[in-house]
């Protein structure tokens, strides 16, 4: 039985295309899973764009701290003889 989470009426259609292994590892995947290639790519797309708004998100929160020149940060490391 194939669940169908992709709402069909908002869906656009996109070609891909995927290297041949991985286009295998898809659909054998696919169908161990009941869901189909379409779910997947978008739920893998999804999480992808997840983690960069977590990124931007954190960008943001720490967008006002102070800014360290990475030259004066090597010169002090070999101050204090870290390097």
């Amino acid at each position: 039985m194939q669940t169908n989470t992709l709402n069909t009426s908002a869906a656009k259609r996109a070609t891909v295309y995927f290297d041949g292994d991985i286009h295998q590892a898809l659909r054998l995947k696919a169908a161990a899973s009941g869901q189909s290639m379409s779910e997947l790519v978008n739920r893998a797309v999804s999480l992808t764009l997840l983690e960069d708004a977590e990124d931007i998100s954190a960008h943001r929160a720490r967008s006002a701290e102070e800014s360290l020149d990475f030259a004066d940060v090597v010169v002090s490391l070999q101050q204090r003889g870290k390097l």
